[in-house]
């Protein structure tokens, strides 16, 4: 039965968000927790693997929370729950676009969805930043923390990078191994 759960959570995930991996997130986050299958800093781990693997990330996300709740049928579940409404509604799309596009209630869904989609990766980013940088809770004992500093430095160094344009591929090889070598650190 956890087969044809995983794959109704991420149908629902596929299905309801709009604007890629990212939008996606808060949604993740409330149905994987929600179910227990995943505790949050474990989801935070698996969104950074995600990231940083070849290949979609709702995909890669969706593999990785199916393979931890039921091995590998999980990981096909939930792999296909998550694909199949794009799928789908990508069929539809294609087949109707070219009679819909000029329409004023097809543009106007698609300016609202703009600012919602953006709005959801923000709160994403708000949500993991709070995890990655405060885990505890915002308090001033986080300023006595070094690990705080360093995971701050790297932040800090790969935003200044992604302005410069570096490739991402770069910044990601360097954080990891940054990240490595920081845990190697006699704090």
């Amino acid at each position: 039965m956890i087969y044809l759960e995983l794959f109704l959570t991420f149908f629902k995930i596929g299905a309801f968000t709009f604007g890629g991996g990212y939008a996606m997130l808060p949604l993740i986050q409330a149905e994987v927790t929600a179910h227990g299958w995943i505790d949050y800093g474990s989801l935070i781990d698996f969104i950074a693997v995600s990231e940083s693997t070849p290949g979609p990330f709702a995909i890669n996300i969706s593999t990785y929370v199916g393979t931890e709740v039921g091995g590998v049928f999980g990981a096909f579940a939930s792999t296909l729950g998550v694909v199949l409404p794009s799928f789908i509604i990508i069929l539809i799309v294609a087949k109707c676009f070219e009679r819909f596009k000029n329409s004023k209630a097809v543009k106007g869904c698609m300016s609202g969805l703009k600012p919602a989609v953006i709005g959801m990766i923000l709160a994403a980013a708000v949500s993991i930043g709070k995890t990655v940088f405060v885990p505890n809770g915002a308090t001033l004992s986080v300023f006595s923390d070094v690990s705080f500093y360093i995971e701050l430095v790297i932040f800090a160094v790969c935003l200044i990078l992604v302005f410069k344009k570096v490739h991402p591929i770069l910044i990601i090889c360097l954080s990891a191994v940054v990240g490595v070598a920081a845990g190697y650190l006699p704090i």
